[in-house]
C-alpha cells in the first residue's frame, strides 16, 4: 500500500494537451514563417489536438477542484492513517460521490480504472512464484494480494460508512449507464459486482410480505417499479393485495426502506393460462378452499445497480417454501411468464417470401431435424399470415389463423425454448427460471393480448413448473445444456 500513496492520480496532473498544444502551435507558426511544409508528425499531432479539445469535456476550476478533492479523499482512506479515521473519510466520500455531476462522475471511473489496478509488475512476480512452488500457501497468498485491485479495498472502506452501501449501488448503475460505450471501465464494473454479490447474500436478505397495510411508500415503490405487468393505481395494486393474491419482497439491513426485488403470486384452483383473469382488478377474490397452484406471474427488480446480483431465484424459493408451510393444500408452483425474444427470433428465421429465407444463426443450437421442421412450420405460418408475420401482432390475425397455422406457431415456439434456451442469447426468462431448477411445463395460446405481448411472442406464454422435489435435477440438466419439458412439449417437437 505504501507504494499505492506515491502513485499520483491523473487528476492532479496538469492536462495532457497543455504540454502539447503550445509546441505544435509554434512549429505550425514558423512552418508558415519560413514557406516550409509542417512535418507530417506536427500535422498529425495538432489534429490531435483540435480533435480532443471539440470531444473532451470542459470543466471549470471548481470542478476540478471538486474531482481532486475527492481523489485525495480515496487516497487517504486507503492510508495507515485513513484505516483509523476511515468512518469519517469514508462518510465525507459517500458525500462527494452523490455530489458529482455526470461529467465528473465520468472522469472519477476513469481514475478508478486507471490509477487503483493492480501493477502487473507485481502480479507477474508473485505468478512466477507460485508456478514454480504451487505447494507454498505463502506464494498463493502473496499472488492473490497482489492481483486484487486496490479499489475494492476502497469500496469496501467506502462501504463502511452510513449511507455507504447505498451509493455505491448507485454508483454501480451510473458506472452499467457507461459501459457500452466505455469497456475500458469493465473492470471497475467487475469489482463492484464482486462485491455487491457478497453484501446481497441471500443470508443477509429479510423477506417480507407486502399488503395494503404496508407503509404507503412502500405501496408507492411497488407501483412505480412493477416491471412486468404494468399497476393502473390504486385499486388495481388493492386487488393484487387481496388474500388469493400475494406479493413478497427482498431487503438489505442497509437499504431498509427500498425494497431490493419483488414477486408477485396468485392463488388459483388451477395452472395459469392467460395472465389477463390474474391482473383482472374487478375480479373476485377467491375463497381460500379453492387454493391448489401458486402462479408466480411477475418478478420486478428495483436496484438497477444490484443487475446481475442473483436475488430472483432465490426469492422465488423462498416465496414457494413459505406458501407451502402457510398453505398445505397449496400442490403446485409454477409461473405464468412471457417469452420476451420469440418475435424476434420468428423474424431471423425468415423474411417476406419474395426473399430467400435467411435463418443464420437463428437455428443454432438445433439439431438438423429440428432446424427442418423449424422452417417447415415457419412456411406454414407464414403462408397463414400472408408472407408477413408482423401481422401475428394484431389479436385479428391470430384469432383468424387456421388449426395448422396455429399448431407451427406453437411448434417454433417449443422448438425456441427447448432447443435455443440453453445456448448463450437464449430467452432471458427462459434461462432464468430453466437455471433455477425450474421445469418446462406448458405453452399457452392468446395468453397475453396486451400490445407488448402480442410484439414479443404471438400472444404466447409458458409455465414453469417448480417441483421443490426435483429443482435441483433440472438446474444440473439445464447447467449440462439440456432443457427438462413436459411431454406436452415434447408433442410439440
Amino acid at each position: 500500500m505504501a507504494e499505492d500513496k506515491q502513485r499520483t492520480p491523473a487528476g492532479t496532473d496538469a492536462p495532457a494537451t497543455a504540454s502539447t498544444d503550445r509546441p505544435t502551435r509554434r512549429r505550425a507558426a514558423s512552418a508558415a514563417l519560413s514557406g516550409k511544409p509542417e512535418p507530417a508528425s506536427a500535422v498529425k499531432a495538432a489534429k490531435a489536438v483540435k480533435a480532443n479539445k471539440r470531444t473532451k469535456p470542459a470543466f471549470s476550476a471548481a470542478q476540478d477542484r471538486q474531482l481532486r478533492a475527492l481523489l485525495l479523499d480515496c487516497r487517504r482512506l486507503l492510508s495507515e492513517r485513513g484505516e483509523a479515521n476511515g468512518p469519517g473519510i469514508a462518510q465525507a466520500i459517500v458525500g462527494q460521490i452523490d455530489g458529482l455531476a455526470d461529467e465528473l462522475r465520468g472522469r472519477l471511473f476513469e481514475h478508478l480504472a486507471h490509477d487503483y489496478s493492480p501493477d502487473p509488475k507485481k502480479v507477474l512476480a508473485a505468478a512466477l512464484a507460485y508456478a514454480q512452488a504451487p505447494a507454498n500457501s505463502a506464494h498463493l497468498i502473496q499472488l492473490t494480494q497482489a492481483a486484487e485491485p486496490p479499489r475494492q479495498e476502497l469500496f469496501r472502506r467506502i462501504n463502511r460508512a452510513p449511507g455507504g452501501t447505498a451509493a455505491l449501488v448507485r454508483l454501480r448503475r451510473a458506472l452499467l449507464e457507461r459501459l457500452r460505450s466505455k469497456p475500458a471501465l469493465a473492470g471497475v464494473e467487475h469489482d463492484l459486482l464482486h462485491l455487491l454479490s457478497s453484501w446481497f447474500n441471500p443470508g443477509f436478505l429479510q423477506m417480507c410480505k407486502v399488503d395494503w397495510s404496508s407503509p404507503a411508500q412502500l405501496l408507492e415503490q411497488i407501483i412505480h417499479h412493477e416491471a412486468v405487468h404494468e399497476v393502473d393505481g390504486w385499486d388495481d395494486l388493492r386487488r393484487r393485495l387481496q388474500p388469493d393474491r400475494r406479493c413478497f419482497a427482498f431487503f438489505h439491513p442497509q437499504l431498509p426502506d427500498e425494497p431490493l426485488i419483488f414477486v408477485e403470486v396468485a392463488l388459483v384452483p388451477e395452472l395459469a393460462g392467460a395472465i389477463a383473469p390474474l391482473i383482472d382488478k374487478k375480479s373476485q377474490p377467491l375463497a381460500p378452499d379453492q387454493f391448489r397452484v401458486a402462479v408466480f406471474y411477475s418478478i420486478s427488480n428495483c436496484q438497477p445497480g444490484l443487475r446481475g446480483v442473483s436475488l430472483g431465484n432465490f426469492l422465488i424459493k423462498r416465496v414457494a417454501e413459505q406458501l407451502k408451510q402457510e398453505l398445505p393444500q397449496l400442490k403446485t408452483f409454477c409461473t405464468l411468464s412471457p417469452i420476451l425474444a420469440l418475435g424476434v427470433w420468428l423474424h431471423q428465421l425468415g423474411s417476406p417470401a419474395h426473399d430467400p429465407p435467411k435463418p443464420g444463426s437463428a437455428l443454432a443450437g438445433l439439431p438438423a431435424a429440428a432446424a427442418e421442421r423449424a422452417l417447415n412450420a415457419l412456411a406454414v405460418l407464414r403462408a397463414a399470415a400472408g408472407d408477413d408475420l408482423q401481422a401475428l401482432n394484431h389479436a385479428n390475425t391470430l384469432s383468424a389463423l387456421p388449426a395448422a397455422a396455429h399448431h407451427a406457431l406453437w411448434r417454433l415456439a417449443a422448438l425456441y425454448l427447448v432447443h435455443r434456451s440453453a445456448q448463450p442469447g437464449g430467452d432471458p426468462v427462459a434461462r432464468f427460471h430453466l437455471d433455477n431448477g425450474a421445469r418446462l411445463e406448458r405453452l399457452n395460446a392468446q395468453a397475453n393480448l396486451s400490445v407488448k405481448g402480442l410484439k414479443q411472442s404471438a400472444g404466447l406464454m409458458v409455465n414453469y413448473l417448480y417441483d421443490l422435489t426435483r429443482i435441483e435435477t433440472c438446474h444440473d440438466r439445464f447447467v449440462r445444456g439440456r432443457v427438462v419439458h413436459s411431454r406436452a412439449l415434447s408433442a410439440l417437437l
